[in-house]
């Protein structure tokens, strides 16, 4: 009877993290309802991702807690001539904690990724949806699957704002291309490192 109330607790727990994180993040983006609904700064990000402190950046699990699920953990295959997950995530996060106690940062972007800027790349991952409807001109372009429970709260490297000119189809399960402007943007510690415009299906 212990061991059910404890396994009750928890899984309460849980449930309630996890509702909290997707009604979280998608607020904190900005989700827009029409034209007049009002966007919420990104920069809010890092605050709820100093919330939830528990989720792995590494994205492996602790060993000791149990073993990984190996497809999760894979970031989107890069597509033929286009810009890999692994480079977009070589940019290092400068953090620090802001007067109210909320971790906030500013990126240091490598060379290679200082000579992609201004220029068009194409990049796989999966789509969050930041507009209601079945097409979407402004989404967060996720590097890893929306449902990993160590990448929900993903680092400034491990997405992308797109602004689309040409709208996509809303798509939140398979992997898409897109082909955009590459802009290296963060310093104004906004949570956002990358943003790609005039982006298109590719």
């Amino acid at each position: 009877m212990t061991n059910f109330k404890f396994f009750t607790k928890v899984a309460w727990r849980v449930a309630a993290l996890s509702a909290f994180a997707l009604v979280g993040v998608q607020i904190y983006l900005g989700v827009s309802g029409g034209p007049e609904t009002e966007e919420i700064s990104v920069s809010i990000i890092n605050k709820a991702r100093a919330q939830n402190t528990g989720a792995s950046r590494s994205g492996a699990p602790d060993p000791k807690v149990g073993a990984s699920i190996d497809d999760i953990w894979k970031p989107a295959a890069t597509p033929p001539g286009g810009t890999s997950w692994a480079l977009l995530e070589a940019a290092k996060e400068v953090t620090r904690t802001d007067e109210n106690g909320f971790t906030i940062s500013y990126p240091l972007f490598t060379k290679q990724q200082r000579d992609l800027e201004g220029k068009r790349i194409k990049v796989s991952g999966w789509m969050d949806p930041l507009q209601v409807g079945s097409q979407q001109k402004r989404f967060v372009l996720l590097g890893y699957p929306p449902g990993c429970p160590f990448h929900f709260h993903a680092a400034p490297m491990q997405f992308i704002e797109v602004m689309a000119s040409t709208p996509f189809k809303t798509d939140r399960t398979n992997v898409i291309t897109v082909s955009g402007v590459l802009e290296l943007t963060g310093y104004d510690e906004s949570g956002v490192f990358y943003r790609l415009w005039d982006a298109r299906p590719a």
